[in-house]
């Protein structure tokens, strides 16, 4: 994954690119009927029982629209909330609550959606060694959101961007001429350029698994699209000469048959493309 600073430097590009978005010129709703000293409070009420995930973000949002609204937080991110669960108040500027009110909401429902159906699939590899990925199949312009969000769920993040870490798919390996000459033009181009940057090859079967056993150098190797007895197989071809991932098609009645193969991880692009957007709202109160 990138650094923390760059992370933190993404997480301030979203808030930007989101407020420009989406108060562009003026909230001239509030600016029309509501007078600029006027001060307010709000509530962030929970509607669905989850995990909730971006109250942290959503304390960024409001410092970025203005540095004197208040957060008074009664639940942290990672924690599960029920239906009636208020998770912080804002105070301050009625005017400044509501040009953040959007944004807030809009993070905060799918992260919470994110980290909710991460710990579902967590739970559901409780009790073996095996960890859950999550991928670059997220929204444009919000990765960094999504893949925070799969920490507080209890993931793991995969790479950040195609620049954080190599992943010859078969695609490349195709194009490459074939999985030894990918994985050595790689090597090669990592030295010449003095990238330090770890290199995870895919197999779409057991002899290409055999194939990429004989170049060293590889991080791990993501067994793709696998049945549970040649994962099994592929597992104990590797062996700790490197990391496995498997992928490809696992869901909730899936994946503990496949970590109970012995694989390290599971990637899931689930976690991020195929949720629905946990209720929350902002209250004035």
């Amino acid at each position: 994954m990138i650094s923390e600073k760059q992370f933190e430097k993404e997480l301030q590009l979203i808030i930007e690119n989101a407020i420009r978005e989406d108060v562009g010129t003026g909230d001239y709703s509030s600016l029309a009927c509501i007078p600029i000293d006027a001060a307010g409070k709000a509530k962030l009420l929970v509607k669905e029982d989850g995990i909730i995930a971006g109250v942290a973000f959503a304390k960024k949002v409001f410092a970025y629209v203005d540095a004197d609204l208040q957060v008074e937080t009664f639940i942290e991110d990672g924690n599960f909330v029920k239906k009636g669960d208020v998770v912080f108040h804002v105070s301050g500027s009625s005017q400044s609550i509501l040009k953040a009110e959007r944004v807030v909401l809009n993070s905060m429902q799918r992260m919470s959606a994110i980290a909710t159906k991460t710990n579902q699939y967590v739970q559901l590899l409780e009790g073996t060694q095996t960890k859950i990925l999550d991928t670059r199949k997220t929204t444009p312009g919000f990765r960094a959101c999504e893949k925070w969000a799969v920490k507080i769920g209890g993931g793991e993040n995969h790479r950040f961007a195609l620049y954080d870490m190599v992943m010859l798919k078969d695609n490349h390996n195709d194009f490459a001429g074939g999985i030894t000459l990918a994985i050595a033009k790689t090597k090669a181009y990592l030295e010449a350029n003095k990238l330090d940057l770890k290199i995870i090859v895919e197999a779409r079967n057991l002899a290409e698994i055999e194939e990429i056993l004989e170049s060293e150098g590889v991080f791990r190797i993501l067994i793709d699209n696998f049945n549970f007895e040649d994962t099994k197989k592929a597992v104990a071809l590797i062996g700790d000469k490197c990391l496995t991932e498997s992928s490809g098609n696992i869901n909730e009645s899936t994946i503990r048959a496949y970590a109970e193969c012995g694989v390290n991880y599971i990637s899931s692009g689930a976690l991020t493309h195929s949720v629905y957007n946990m209720d929350l709202s902002l209250k004035a109160i």
